[in-house]
Formats: C-alpha cells, sequence, structure tokens
C-alpha cells in the first residue's frame, strides 16, 4: 500500500481526482472516497465541480447539500391547501425536466422506499415549476368496513422529501447513461452522502442499487461516490469487487496545515466488527430499534458462512427452555423482515429489548472478537 499523499487544498485534491479518470494517468472508472464529517467532503464536490466549469459548459452531475437546495417549499400559508415543492428551473438539473416525462422514470425508483405519489408541473408555460404530493390512506368505517382515501398536496417528511430527491436524481443519471440529448453534458457524477436520513438496514438498499445502476454496462460515465457512513462505504467497496481494477478507494483525512489521503487496502473496515460495537453501544444505551434485528441478523449470517453452517440460527445459543433456538430465531425472522418505516424507526418494546441483549451477549462469549480490535472499533464508534 502505497503512504499517505498531502495535498495543500481541496482544489488540488480535486485536479488529483480527476488525473486518476485520466486513461493516461490513472484510468479508473470509479473512486469511493470515505471523510469522516467536517472533513470538507461538500466542499470537494464543488472543487471537482468548478474545474469543469469552461464559460457555459459544464461536465459534473453531482449529488450534495447543494442538490437539495434546488427544491424549495410553498407551503401556502394563507390557504392551507395547496403545498407544493418548487423546483429552480433556472438550474441545468432540470434540462430535461419538460420533455422526457422524468415522473414516469422517478415513480419506480421511488417506490423502493415510500408509500407516497407525486406529480409534477413542468409545462413550459408554466411560471413556477413544481410537484405536489399525495398518499393513499385505508379508511375504517363504523361498521368496520374499509375504504381508500387519497389525500392531495400534502407536505412530506424531511426524510421523504429528501428520498423524492435522490430518487429524482438517480432518474437524471439513467438519462445521461442512455444518452438523452438534455445530459450530453454529463461526463462524471459526482454523489456525496445520499443516505444522510435512513437507517442501517436502507443504506444497504440504496449502495446496492446505485451500485448496480453505475455497474451497468453502457454506463460510459465516471464517477465519484464520497461517504461518512460506514456501512455504506463497505457496501459499495464490495459491490463493486476486490480485484476491479478501475476502482480506486481513498481514505480523506485533514490536519493543521494538509489533507492527507491514502488507499483504504484490502479490507477498508472491519465492518463486521464496526457492525457489532454499533449494537453493543445501541444495546448499552437502550436506544434499540427494529432496524438493529436486520443488522445483528447480517452479523449472524456473516458469521455461519464463515463457519460453515447452513443458517444464522446455528450462532444463536440455546436457552435451557427453548433448547432449539426456536424462540429466538423466529423472533429474528419476524424482526427482520417487517414492514418498518423507513424515516420513523420504531424502537424495540422493553421485553424486545431484552431478548436482543440476551442473543447479542451470547453470540459474543460464543464467536468471541479479538478484544482490542473491538475496543477500538467501539471507540470510533463512540468518537463518531
Amino acid at each position: 500500500m502505497r503512504p499517505a499523499a498531502a495535498y495543500a487544498d481541496l482544489p488540488t485534491f480535486a485536479a488529483h481526482l480527476r488525473n486518476l479518470f485520466d486513461p493516461e494517468q490513472g484510468n479508473k472508472k470509479y473512486v469511493l472516497l470515505y471523510a469522516y464529517n467536517g472533513t470538507g467532503k461538500t466542499r470537494l464536490s464543488m472543487a471537482f465541480k468548478d474545474i469543469g466549469k469552461q464559460g457555459d459548459a459544464r461536465d459534473t452531475l453531482y449529488f450534495n447539500a447543494f442538490t437539495e437546495d434546488l427544491f424549495s417549499w410553498d407551503n401556502d400559508l394563507d390557504g392551507d391547501a395547496d403545498r407544493k415543492l418548487k423546483l429552480n428551473k433556472a438550474s441545468r438539473f432540470f434540462d430535461g425536466l419538460a420533455s422526457l416525462e422524468l415522473d414516469n422514470r422517478i415513480r419506480p425508483l421511488l417506490q423502493r422506499y415510500a408509500d407516497f405519489d407525486f406529480v409534477i408541473d413542468a409545462r413550459e408555460d408554466s411560471g413556477d415549476w413544481n410537484v405536489r404530493f399525495s398518499r393513499v390512506l385505508t379508511m375504517t368505517a363504523e361498521d368496520g368496513g374499509t375504504h381508500t382515501e387519497t389525500l392531495d398536496n400534502i407536505k412530506v417528511s424531511r426524510g421523504e422529501e429528501n428520498i423524492f430527491i435522490w430518487c429524482f436524481f438517480l432518474a437524471i443519471v439513467e438519462l445521461a447513461i442512455d444518452g438523452a440529448e438534455a445530459y450530453q453534458w454529463v461526463r462524471y457524477v459526482y454523489v456525496d452522502d445520499p443516505i444522510s436520513s435512513l437507517d442501517e438496514h436502507n443504506a444497504i438498499a440504496v449502495a446496492n442499487h446505485l451500485a448496480k445502476l453505475l455497474k451497468r454496462e453502457d454506463n460510459g460515465l465516471q464517477t465519484v461516490v464520497s461517504s461518512h457512513h460506514t456501512l455504506f462505504f463497505n457496501v459499495l467497496w464490495n459491490e463493486f469487487g476486490r480485484n476491479n481494477k478501475k476502482v480506486e478507494r481513498l481514505f480523506l483525512a485533514k490536519n493543521d496545515n494538509a489533507y492527507l489521503v491514502r488507499e483504504t487496502g484490502d479490507t477498508p473496515f472491519f465492518h463486521h466488527v464496526a457492525l457489532l460495537a454499533e449494537l453493543q453501544k445501541a444495546a448499552d444505551s437502550g436506544n434499540l430499534y427494529t432496524y438493529h434485528f436486520n443488522m445483528l441478523r447480517a452479523v449472524l449470517e456473516k458469521t455461519a458462512s464463515f463457519h460453515g453452517f447452513p443458517g444464522f440460527s446455528s450462532c444463536i445459543e440455546k436457552d435451557r427452555d427453548d433448547p432449539d433456538g426456536i424462540l429466538h430465531t423466529r423472533l429474528i425472522n419476524v424482526m427482520s423482515h417487517g414492514n418498518y418505516s423507513l424515516f420513523e424507526p420504531t424502537e424495540m418494546v422493553p421485553e424486545n429489548k431484552e431478548y436482543f441483549r440476551r442473543i447479542l451477549n451470547d453470540f459474543r462469549v460464543r464467536f468471541p472478537f479479538n478484544p482490542e480490535l473491538f475496543a477500538e472499533e467501539l471507540q470510533q464508534a463512540n468518537a463518531q
């Protein structure tokens, strides 16, 4: 592994990232960049974008905190009835909106993560472009029967808004990959931390979906993905493949004088240890939510596979009153497959918290990890 390289500022490092895509230099297609919050990831994405600005020309389609600013709410404070999300039609981000039926591309993406619908008004003769949201609710009548009602012009939550914008972005990336005329200016895609509002389970889903899109055989775009989210980064790292020579995997840090960049190596993080540290931290604090069962199941399945067991239940310690482990296995099965809200995680009931702690603690006793490694990862989890 090469030693860490130092860069005086972010524009200098952004230029280096572009050089990695040069066939005569790095010849890479993807760059995965891990950095802690506060290091300057968003500023780096803008520095990368700015290098490609030549007059009115652009070459980078990016997703970061500034992308979200292209959408703003009109809450209809006077009438309190016509709430809509306004779009900044001056941005090139929306170049194909009026002619490419973008809503038909966004909707199947959004349905992976949310239960609301939308209508985009981007008529050429419209003064403002906007999005109105709706949701279908099942209502119970007095006689016990049910019917559905559609609530129009609703204001979605901040998390739901974020996932809508993310799906909007993915639809545009698809158009750019497909060679749509409105997005033929796109040469690079830069994604910075798209999953701040998602729980651990859905961070995996978003990473898998993004990797699948970027790995399309007909994708001629070159991409940087930066994140502070360990799980998201590791899933992408694995999705692109250990031996993929087209991928550069980097860790970015900052000291008083420079930005330090080094390769992550073959195993960027002890992910299973980091995940266990996060689970133990949640168990100790009592802040246990249903999605923690998804995380625990993932650890159990990987451990079972490594040790050659037929299933994750083999890694669960059996109680005296449950010698076959049926209760705990069934609990994990049910809790890790529930239809839980993406943006409003459900806290476990006290009884399930106790079961969770027991399963986790028994697992750590039965499959002991190096205490020094675990302590180091626990310290990092606490520091973050």
